[in-house]
């Protein structure tokens, strides 16, 4: 059914346990997972240049990659998409990747945080829901329990 599973990633927990989830798909019908790691860019400062929101930017990239060779030696096609974006616009540029690349589905991690905050922060899984080009499979951080 999801054939290439898109897993937009910013290398943190909640991004981890949605792997899980985008491997298993893409197991199930011998699919691909496509990364999408946007690197959200500062507004340009006085001197004019944009740096990323990450200071261990570098560090995350290196974890992503070592992600997908996992997948890799575990049968699972996968390979990875670079993007860059303005704070705030990273859920847009994942679904132009997720269309452009022919994704099925887009496999994103929650932070766990209740609708209404999620839509005060605009959080990029929130946004997704909206821009989207395909469906869209939030994976919760919890269990269902909700001790915040």
């Amino acid at each position: 059914m999801f054939r290439k599973v898109v897993w937009a990633t910013d290398g943190s927990d909640a991004a981890d346990r949605a792997l899980s989830v985008a491997r298993q798909l893409a197991a199930e019908v011998d699919g691909e997972v496509l990364a999408v790691h946007c690197v959200e860019l500062t507004m340009p400062g006085k001197g004019g240049g944009r740096f990323s929101v990450y200071a261990n930017e570098d560090e995350l990239e290196e974890k992503i990659e070592r992600q997908l060779r996992d997948l890799k030696a575990a049968g699972v096609p996968a390979r990875m998409r670079m993007a860059r974006a303005a704070v705030g616009e990273a859920a847009h540029v994942i679904a132009e990747a997720a269309q452009e690349e022919g994704g099925d589905v887009i496999v994103v991690g929650t932070r766990g945080r209740s609708p209404l905050i999620g839509a005060l922060l605009g959080s990029v899984t929130q946004r997704l829901l909206h821009v989207a080009p395909c469906p869209v499979l939030a994976v919760p951080t919890r269990n269902g329990d909700r001790s915040d």
